[in-house]
């Protein structure tokens, strides 16, 4: 297999960047600051897509050959978007509505190539079983989740004791669709 053009992450998120690390994929990390607002009426997939356009165009201007890949992933429940916690106390509050509840999981993804966009998102569904005012208070002063749309890893505790099932990929929830970002990878070098 021929290897893919170099790679950019404009992201800081560790997730992602484990997840390219084990598909093998090389990558740089280049972080750009970005105004992550989007306006008002667009569904939570429309959402995620505009945010990680507007992530990739900030780098059209500086990138010529390589790929930028770029992507935002957000929590909607009952019509309402989830983003980060601005607190720990904000983010027990949303641990407390996804709690007995299906959510679902958006994630955003703009691979940006020779000035053309490449945009697309996946959905997953997550059911969370009940959880206790102690597992989720404990969960949010020992991880912090304050860098998580809807204050939670699905790779860390909360997720491996209180999710009893996902409908979609499990990587889109942890913050990157690997299935669909290396099919659009393999359709570049093509």
């Amino acid at each position: 297999m021929s290897a893919f053009p170099k790679i950019i992450l404009a992201s800081k998120s560790p997730r992602r960047q484990e997840l390219l690390r084990m598909m093998d994929i090389d990558f740089r990390v280049v972080l750009k600051e970005v105004d992550e607002s989007y306006p008002d009426g667009l569904t939570p997939a429309e959402i995620a897509v505009y945010i990680a356009a507007k992530k990739a165009e900030a780098f059209d201007e500086d990138v010529t050959g390589e790929v930028v890949l770029t992507a935002d992933t957000i929590v909607a429940i009952d019509g309402l978007i989830l983003g980060k916690p601005e607190s720990s106390e904000h983010a027990v509050e949303m641990l407390q509505r996804l709690s007995g509840k299906v959510h679902e999981v958006y994630t955003g993804v703009c691979l940006l190539h020779n000035h053309q966009y490449n945009k697309f998102y996946d959905r997953s569904e997550v059911f969370f079983r009940k959880l206790t005012e102690h597992e989720i208070r404990s969960y949010v002063e020992e991880y912090q989740p304050m860098d998580k749309a809807g204050s939670y890893g699905i790779q860390q505790r909360i997720g491996l004791i209180g999710i009893e099932r996902i409908n979609g990929s499990y990587t889109n929830v942890v913050g990157l669709p690997t299935e669909k970002v290396y099919q659009q990878l393999v359709r570049l070098k093509s």
